[in-house]
């Protein structure tokens, strides 16, 4: 390697960086244990499928970090219908294969980009829905009642106390 690309990648020496505070901590737990609580109870509620494996990774970055632009309410709706319609799109139109797996989730991501709703964990549903084998209605629940659920807790939790604020912007 030259010295150009080896400077490119962090020493064995450099510090990590700083853990959250414990009070985030502690409110980023209790914020996903809400989220992930009433995923569930309103799936055994209602019949219907509510949890997304992607959801864990979305209360992540709602409740530790939601000040983020990837923890919105426009990205985390946004990004998980759109990664999740065009997971259905590819099933559905191409089939489940190697190369439409890859193409699905590059497609996806291009269009969280140009609609301006990126979010990460949404990454992962065209994965989701394609090995899933999953229908059309997957689009409404768990994807679209799912995410609209984690984001009414998060702007519950994410407002508890003064110095709180969620979200940064809507639209």
């Amino acid at each position: 390697m030259n010295t150009e690309t080896r400077s490119k990648w962090p020493k064995p020496t450099d510090s990590l960086p700083p853990r959250l505070p414990w009070k985030n901590i502690y409110w980023a737990w209790l914020g996903g244990f809400f989220a992930a609580a009433m995923l569930g109870i309103t799936q055994d509620l209602s019949g219907f499928p509510m949890i997304v494996g992607s959801f864990g990774a979305s209360c992540l970055l709602i409740f530790a970090y939601p000040n983020s632009p990837l923890s919105q309410p426009r990205n985390v709706i946004g990004g998980h219908f759109v990664a999740s319609l065009t997971g259905l799109v590819f099933l559905n139109f191409i089939g489940v294969y190697w190369w439409s797996m890859a193409a699905a989730v590059a497609t996806a991501i291009a269009l969280m980009l140009i609609l301006r709703v990126p979010h990460a964990p949404a990454g992962s549903n065209p994965f989701i829905v394609m090995m899933a084998g999953a229908h059309w209605d997957f689009l409404i629940t768990p994807t679209l009642l799912g995410s609209i659920v984690v984001v009414l807790i998060a702007l519950i939790h994410n407002n508890i106390g003064k110095d709180r604020r969620y979200p940064t912007y809507w639209w």
